[in-house]
């Protein structure tokens, strides 16, 4: 049996998410301080749902790093695969508070320095989902180093995913990024997308169905994309497109982080073997608990009984 459920590798840092509601950046007068980073929520999440969760990610030597440390401690995240340097601060962002796609800034340092020794094959043997970003990948050595860990974990059997969770602020170039996906996209992960990250990626609106054709002609076999309030679609290659609502809520208090509670319980779900519309659904509730609180998911809640 595989030790490591999920192998979470790239960004973790701060958010600093804005407390005026609907507020842009330039507008937002204060603001709250958690942990955040895509991969980080989604190995919080996953070890909360009793999962083996294991963080790969770089922090300062600095008081924000032992914050990110204990809080990853404090809900059970393997954090030995985390390294700390003292040559670069702990990376920020600031975030709107919003219910729709938050507008951010990012100070982008530690984060980045994400180095080979870090995953090892021994570590990639164990693992049953290997697991990153679009934003890990936007940077090097981050970069390289996902790449060639990912064709390994591939090689060794280990189910890939990333959340092209793309901004263009984050990359050199349109068409660097273009081609780090596709790079990806060759080991067959699950991909979750969203409307606003197609958008930004293709630079145009595209049909669904034109944007689940080019991942399937990359060789991916599941893509799913999240549609906000609208709910999801995924189309898996040779079987159609699954289409669920999302779950009334009776007001949103976040949307950061709600791709990624989605994600986790999709994954959650597809490593206790459900059904792939069951995945969904069990997504779907953990992307609604997570829009009606700012920050991470509520500490009062089990969430795993919330969900089977």
């Amino acid at each position: 049996m595989k030790s490591i459920d999920i192998l979470s590798v790239g960004e973790v840092l701060v958010d600093f998410i804005g407390h005026q509601i609907g507020a842009q950046i330039d507008q937002t007068r204060d603001y709250h301080r958690y942990l955040g980073g895509s991969p980080a929520n989604v190995a919080m999440n996953s070890a909360r749902l009793g999962l083996n969760a294991v963080l790969v990610a770089t922090v300062g030597d600095d008081g924000f790093g032992t914050y990110i440390l204990e809080r990853l401690n404090e809900v059970g995240v393997n954090t030995d695969y985390i390294n700390r340097i003292s040559t670069k601060p702990t990376s920020v962002i600031f975030v709107s508070r919003t219910d729709s796609t938050p507008d951010f800034i990012p100070f982008r340092e530690a984060d980045a320095y994400i180095l080979e020794h870090q995953i090892s094959t021994e570590t990639l043997y164990n693992t049953n989902i290997f697991h990153t970003t679009c934003f890990a990948l936007s940077k090097e050595p981050a970069q390289s180093v996902i790449l060639k860990k990912a064709e390994e974990a591939y090689n060794l059997g280990c189910k890939l995913s990333i959340d092209i969770n793309y901004a263009k602020k984050l990359w050199t170039s349109h068409e660097d990024a273009i081609k780090v996906i596709k790079d990806y996209c060759r080991f067959n992960p699950l991909i979750k997308i969203s409307e606003d990250d197609m958008l930004r990626l293709f630079e145009k609106e595209l049909p669904h169905e034109d944007i689940f054709k080019f991942f399937h002609d990359l060789g991916v076999e599941t893509i799913c994309l999240t549609l906000g309030s609208k709910g999801v679609k995924l189309s898996q290659k040779g079987n159609g497109i699954i289409q669920l609502p999302a779950m009334k809520i009776e007001q949103v208090m976040d949307a950061t982080g709600a791709g990624d509670a989605f994600w986790s319980g999709f994954l959650f779900a597809y490593l206790k073997e459900k059904p792939i519309e069951e995945c969904l659904k069990v997504a779907l509730k953990l992307a609604a608990l997570k829009l009606q609180n700012v920050g991470r998911l509520p500490n009062n809640i089990d969430v795993l009984s919330q969900l089977l």
